[in-house]
């Protein structure tokens, strides 16, 4: 927690849970992966967290930003974005989506399938495309699904199909897993990018660009490698899999650039045990996996929690949210240790939590409001 936050807090008392987020911590992360890795073009992966306040610091700094809907585009273009920043990386978009971007000038667009291609085809000629491909993400703390990405071998019939039908085809995007911990974990997807690169151009099909995705780490309770040494990382595979030609390269950091600006406040609301004999408390907060905390999903993201008791004795336990849904556990498992002298009423708090936590609270489900958010 910085001091920016706690002074917050202690000025702004207010029930209920809420993320504050301090932007010198964004602003110096995004700094830290200019000069990490100098030659390649930022994107914010705005989906980690849309506050019109980071959007626009960023834009300010020059950052550019991968996009998942035309309600992130008009979010980007609010904050002073200009469409030549603008990459629409979902693989999944409506056409007329794909036309509305291209009627505001965006011209970047991701694909994986050639159906996706002749949609960009129709609505929006001439644009440059990238083909997602299957990444291997071991080593990721929340691995990603095939959801997106095509396999390796089809790329190079997707790309060439864009290219006859008038687009440009750009480059190879992967995602090596969120939160990943190893800084190799790009060496294979370049080394499977570069073989891509030398089948399209015995195509005749010259590609320029590869997206190395996000993965970044937060820090979280695992200590995490720093931002230069996955630069450093990166950059000896480019030249190892493509010589002196080493091509345009991006990335798309969302939690690595905005998670440890994040802490959340929470209240304890109930502390109970099972039975009489348990020894195990379950301690219940007034947030949960339906108020932002979705990524405690199978206890993937482990959140340091805080509390102003903890040099009391500790003891271990369960943490669950409120609602009425008995997958709304955050911890148990793996139970946290807390202190016990914990009591109903006491603040909790949960670090680490600039990502992945406005976007993923839910509506009112149970009636909670969704999560309140403040950018300082």
């Amino acid at each position: 927690m910085t001091d920016r936050i706690r002074q917050f807090l202690r000025r702004h008392r207010e029930d209920g849970p809420r993320l504050v987020v301090d932007l010198d911590v964004v602003r110096s992360n995004y700094n830290a992966f200019s000069k990490a890795l100098p030659d390649t073009r930022v994107f914010y992966a705005v989906k980690a967290n849309p506050a019109p306040e980071i959007l626009k610091l960023l834009n300010d700094m020059g950052s550019c930003f991968d996009t998942a809907s035309m309600g992130e585009i008009d979010l980007v273009m609010q904050a002073g974005g200009t469409p030549d920043r603008i990459s629409f990386g979902n693989t999944i978009k409506k056409e007329k989506d794909i036309a509305a971007a291209y009627a505001l000038g965006v011209r970047l667009f991701a694909v994986d399938c050639e159906a996706e291609v002749e949609k960009i085809a129709r609505v929006a000629p001439g644009s440059k495309v990238f083909c997602r491909i299957l990444c291997d993400g071991s080593g990721a703390e929340w691995p990603l699904s095939r959801k997106f990405g095509c396999a390796p071998e089809m790329a190079p019939q997707v790309l060439e199909h864009a290219h006859k039908l008038g687009l440009v085809a750009h480059g190879i995007s992967f995602h090596v897993g969120s939160q990943q911990n190893n800084v190799k974990a790009w060496d294979r997807a370049l080394k499977t990018s570069g073989a891509i690169f030398r089948e399209m151009a015995e195509r005749g099909i010259n590609l320029s660009m590869v997206n190395l995705g996000g993965g970044f780490p937060a820090q979280y309770l695992r200590d995490i490698p720093k931002v230069e040494e996955y630069g450093q990382a990166i950059f000896r595979a480019l030249r190892k899999h493509f010589g002196n030609r080493i091509p345009e390269t991006i990335i798309e950091p969302g939690r690595g650039m905005v998670g440890a600006a994040g802490m959340i406040e929470a209240e304890v609301v109930l502390i109970s045990k099972k039975s009489a004999t348990d020894n195990q408390r379950w301690v219940y907060l007034d947030i949960g996996k339906f108020g932002g905390l979705a990524e405690t999903m199978e206890e993937a993201i482990r959140y340091p929690i805080r509390t102003e008791k903890d040099d009391d004795v500790m003891a271990p336990c369960v943490i669950a949210g409120p609602t009425c849904d008995s997958a709304d556990v955050l911890y148990e498992k793996t139970p946290y240790l807390l202190p016990v002298s914990l009591e109903i009423g006491d603040k909790v708090l949960i670090e680490a939590c600039g990502a992945y936590t406005t976007t993923y609270s839910s509506v009112a489900f149970n009636g909670f409001e969704p999560l309140k958010s403040y950018v300082i």
